[in-house]
Formats: structure tokens, sequence, C-alpha cells
């Protein structure tokens, strides 16, 4: 009998020993960082196994035993960071609590598709190439606010967004257009999204001076009256990015490139987008300044001059070419 009981307690204390080991003593990065990634509809087995290859727990029998013990409670999918030692009772309360770690990633105003993919990308939330396809197969997500648009470009709001790697590609593109959604309402804008968009682009990406925006906004509503092409260089970069030709600088060829985005070739507002305006260059598109302003230039000094002639517009130019010369 005594040897019985003398089993009994050698036994005891063995699976004792063995749950402090599993679930009291600390274990996880002492330097650096580990990411666990747990999806969707994982079960309590799959998450053991993958904090245990992780390196995050001692023992997955023993974090299972502990959730048992629990009763049982939802362990939340999404991605979690671990980043000091703790042990498996910590690590359990994160899961239960759905202690998710979430990247912050900043679309700045006037980013374009190319620019938002490179983000999505760096911040490991997929690659810039699948995300390309998504905004130019998902036009759905759109379809009531502009039946032409040939991509998402433009209607991907600009601002910082919390996303998780849980979320697809899909699902980011589709929490950005909410966005636009809910500025585009707060503006006004319910009619010809397509044309007040595309011309925000353009003026999103030509000064980021606020307060000239209303004026850049009237000269192209100008030159669109009169019939005269827009010749803004923006459109022609985009027209190279589109046709992967771009390196960073403008070339002669570029601006005769036969691209319906070029707007020195081509009259009139392209067909689509070349970026993701802000509020400012919406509202500009929306309610441009009242003006006969048919032309701008850089000043040199972050700002523009205008001018309602080609002889006034060449003065100008003129006196932005001395300025450049004069700062070198």
């Amino acid at each position: 009998m005594r040897a019985i009981l003398t089993s009994l307690l050698v036994l005891v204390l063995a699976v004792a020993a063995w749950l402090a080991y599993g679930l009291l003593l600390p274990l996880g990065p002492r330097r650096g960082e580990r990411f666990v990634l747990l999806r969707p509809g994982s079960s309590a087995h799959h998450i053991a196994r993958e904090l245990k290859r992780a390196g995050v727990i001692r023992s997955d029998r023993a974090f299972l035993l502990w959730h048992y013990w629990r009763g049982l409670p939802d362990l939340k999918a999404g991605e979690y960071k671990f980043d000091h030692p703790a042990d498996a009772r910590e690590v359990y309360r994160r899961i239960v609590a759905g202690d998710i770690y979430v990247r912050t990633v900043v679309i700045p105003e006037g980013y374009n598709i190319f620019d938002i993919g490179n983000v999505l990308e760096a911040a490991g939330l997929g690659s810039r190439e699948d995300f390309l396809a998504v905004v130019r197969s998902d036009v759905s997500l759109i379809s009531d606010l502009d039946a032409q648009a040939p991509s998402l470009e433009g209607y991907l709001f600009p601002d910082t967004y919390e996303f998780t790697r849980t979320q697809s590609l899909h699902d980011i593109a589709a929490a950005m257009v909410r966005r636009f959604r809910q500025e585009s309402r707060q503006l006004g804008l319910d009619t010809d999204s397509h044309r007040v968009v595309t011309m925000a682009s353009i003026v999103e990406k030509e000064t980021a001076v606020p307060a000239e925006r209303p004026l850049v906004a009237s000269v192209f509503y100008n030159r669109l009256r009169r019939h005269i092409v827009l010749a803004t260089d923006p459109s022609v970069i985009y027209a190279a990015l589109l046709a992967g030709r771009y390196n960073g600088v403008i070339h002669q060829s570029d601006l005769q490139f036969d691209s319906s985005y070029n707007t020195y070739k081509h009259a009139g507002l392209p067909p689509g987008p070349i970026c993701n305006p802000g509020r400012d260059a919406l509202q500009a598109a929306i309610q441009p300044a009242s003006s006969d302003f048919l032309y701008f230039v850089s000043d040199n000094n972050g700002h523009h001059r205008f001018a309602r002639s080609m002889q006034e517009h060449s003065r100008n130019v003129a006196a932005y070419r001395r300025a450049v010369a004069a700062s070198r």
C-alpha cells in the first residue's frame, strides 16, 4: 500500500513539475521579436502547435490542458507580437483577449496605386503586384461612384490605417474605399465623381499648397472649357508608370508617348485619376476658384505664379528660370 501511495505521490509531483515547466516558466525572445499568425478557423490544437513551433510556449499539451481548465473560451485569430519572455498563461490571456498586433500604414495625399503597393509590401501585408492586381480587378467596389473607372485609383483615400495580416488585400482596398465614401459624403460629392476625382488627382499632384488648389483647379477647368490641352506633367508621369517606363525623370520621349493619359497629346481629362487625392484637393475640384487664369508656373519658392495670357505666362517662366539659376 505504501508503495502505491509513494508511486502516486511521485506521479503527482511529476505532473505538477511538468505543468509548472510548461505553464509557469517564461519563454520567448530575449532579443528581437517574434510574430505568430493565427488564421481564422484554426483549432486550439493548431494554435498550440504554432505557438510551440515559434518558441513562444514550452509545451503545446500544457497549453491545451490550461485551455480546457479555463472552460474552452474562444482563442482569437490574428497576428501576435512577442517581444519579451512570458509564461504560457500570459500568452494564453493575450490570445483569449485578442491582443492582436496591428500594422500602421500611412498613405499620404497624392500617393498612386504603385506607391500604396510599395507601402503595403514594406509593411508585410502583401506583395505590390498582388495589390495592383486587386485594385485593377475590384472596380465593382466603386461601380456606383464611377462606372468608367479603369481601377480603384483615386478612390483609395489617403489616411493612417491599422491593418492586420489576417486581412486580405481586397479587404485593405475596401477599407480605403470606405474612407473615401465617408469623406466624399461630407464634401457633398454625390454626382459626376469621375470628373471631379480625376480633376482632384491632377490638382493634388500639381501643388502642395492648400490655398492654391482652388486656383489650380480653376486653371484646368478654364482650359477644358476653351478646349486647350491640360498639358500637365503629372499625367505624363502616370502614363509612363502605367507603361513601366518611368525612371524618375520626364524625357522628351515621354511627352510624345501616345497614351490616353498624356495630356500634352490628348485634349480633355485623362481616362481616370492619376493618384489618390486628399480632402483639400477634392474640395478644390468641387468648388474651384472663380478666375480667368489659363497658366501657372512655379516661383521656385513653393508657390506658383498664375497668368491669363501666354505673354504673361512667358514672363513668369522667365522669372522662374532666373530664380532657379540664382539658387544654384
